[in-house]
């Protein structure tokens, strides 16, 4: 099982508009790529929010190329359809992982 995480700290300005974003349009589209079997959408805790909030959301594909597929077929537009929307107000991490156990 692969993860692909994206951790992504946001603006207080855009916070409540931005999770209800996530949670209508921009989560459904990415799994509407069927490269992901489930996701999970987390907010970090115990952290520094005097920037704004830090959110984390968990993709679950069952390969690598499953992935791939997915950073290569769709990612660029999901991107560019964030930064279309949000401009500056927030900074994105990403990261893979692979579950061991």
């Amino acid at each position: 099982m692969i993860i692909y995480n994206v951790t992504v700290k946001i603006s207080w300005q855009i916070a409540d508009q931005w999770v209800a974003w996530m949670q209508q349009k921009h989560i459904p589209d990415i799994m509407k790529t069927e490269c992901f079997s489930s996701y999970q959408f987390v907010k970090l805790l115990d952290i520094d929010e005097e920037e704004g909030p830090t959110y984390a959301t968990q993709f679950y594909a069952s390969t690598r190329a499953e992935v791939d597929i997915y950073m290569n077929e769709h990612a660029p537009t999901l991107r560019d359809d964030s930064f279309n929307k949000w401009g500056d107000q927030f900074i994105a991490f990403r990261s893979m992982m692979e579950v061991v156990n």
